[in-house]
């Protein structure tokens, strides 16, 4: 398992814990995780960003701290929210991420993110160009989940 699996996984059972929001300090997670701080910021912008459902807010310095919020959307907004972090391309592994932010969302259910999934993989766009893949991914999970709202 990566070390970003480990940190990700590890705030987001903090925020269980907490009831959706979390305060972290990024010096500490970095020594926890024998890391740099670096590592920490990767994780955060890239799991825990508006897109994945949390609001992301730090202050530097010596007292300084990141706090994650999970935030509840309803689902056919946190659909449309997904819908416009698309963009023209998405690679496989993130249009993937964000299905699976919309199923333990409960915007989607298990079938609908199967078929989703199918839709996108690798496998399907297989007779695609790979430099055309990203983007026939973005136009086809745009599409899909247009009709499930």
């Amino acid at each position: 398992m990566r070390v970003s699996d480990v940190i990700a996984g590890f705030i987001d059972e903090m925020l269980s814990e907490a009831g959706g929001t979390a305060e972290l300090q990024r010096a500490e997670l970095a020594s926890r995780f024998n890391c740099v701080p670096s590592q920490i910021n990767y994780v955060i912008s890239t799991r825990f960003s508006p897109e994945h459902g949390y609001i992301v807010e730090s202050r530097r310095g010596g007292g300084g701290y990141i706090r994650i919020k999970r935030v509840a959307m309803e689902a056919k907004l946190l659909i449309m929210h997904t819908i416009n972090a698309i963009g023209d391309t998405i690679d496989a592994n993130t249009g993937a991420a964000l299905i699976a932010n919309l199923r333990q969302s409960k915007a989607i259910n298990d079938e609908k993110a199967g078929l989703i999934l199918a839709a996108i993989s690798v496998r399907a766009l297989k007779p695609a160009s790979v430099m055309e893949r990203d983007e026939l991914r973005a136009s086809i999970l745009k599409q899909m989940l247009m009709h499930s709202v």
